[in-house]
């Protein structure tokens, strides 16, 4: 009867192993694969490296976006470029004012999801300018902020760790501060067409201490937007680049739940 009973128990083992094992492959199966990557203002795609690594280990296929940062048009052509050359559907990540960008790229028919790192998120007939306007943040009030002759802008490399990279070492933040892509001010002003956000799932990272976008403007984009919302406190605007771990598994959740 013991054995019996042992034997019966060693089944239902074998049965729930093989039935969790079969459940796990059929999730990994129906995830999205292609995330498409795209930075902010005055970077460049190198700073997705830790955020790279993670997803390509995890299985995903990931490609990012260099931005010539020349003019908003110019930024969303160059990311609906890289979208171009996905092999089905993909999950659309941005920094920054590349959150402006995918706003408009996104509505892109391969796009199924919409994650915002940091990010700016407006709506159709708004602009990035006149939405930080309604939560101005620590960098906007600083004057650290230069525009040239030409009408390209960049951040005080001597105030550069403070106001964007408060969280990264010093050493780090000196070399980002002294190779920053000049972008042009123009682009901050880009009106929105139609928002990729109003018909397709959102998923939004605010980093606590953010002092270039204000942290309260990214909870406000988020409840607008019904996104799916984490924090990382005492985060920085670089939170993609001090946080990795905290980015990529809300680019991997939203490739999991994205339809």
């Amino acid at each position: 009867m013991r054995l019996t009973r042992g034997i019966s128990q060693a089944l239902c083992i074998v049965v729930f192993l093989f039935t969790a094992s079969v459940l796990s492959a059929q999730t990994a199966e129906q995830r999205v694969r292609n995330i498409v990557l795209v930075h902010g203002a005055w970077a460049d795609g190198s700073g997705w490296k830790g955020v790279y690594d993670i997803l390509v280990k995890d299985g995903y296929n990931v490609s990012i976006v260099q931005e010539p940062e020349t003019s908003f048009k110019d930024d969303v052509a160059a990311t609906k470029r890289v979208l171009a050359l996905q092999d089905g559907p993909s999950i659309l990540v941005a920094h920054s004012y590349g959150g402006s960008v995918i706003t408009e790229a996104g509505t892109d028919p391969s796009v199924v999801g919409l994650v915002y790192i940091a990010a700016h998120m407006p709506d159709a007939g708004e602009n990035e300018a006149d939405d930080g306007k309604r939560f101005p943040s620590d960098l906007a009030k600083s004057g650290a902020m230069k525009k040239l002759p030409d009408g390209f802008t960049y951040i005080d490399p001597a105030q550069f760790h403070e106001y964007f990279a408060a969280d990264l070492p010093a050493e780090q933040a000196a070399f980002m501060a002294r190779s920053q892509v000049f972008n042009l001010g123009d682009s901050f002003k880009a009106v929105i067409t139609t928002a990729a956000w109003r018909t397709k799932p959102s998923w939004m990272l605010v980093a606590g201490s953010d002092r270039t976008i204000n942290p309260d403007l990214e909870r406000w984009y988020a409840e607008r937007a019904k996104s799916h919302k984490v924090e990382v406190a005492g985060a920085s605007h670089c939170v993609y680049i001090s946080n990795p771990k905290q980015v990529a598994a809300l680019i991997e959740d939203a490739a999991l739940h994205a339809r």
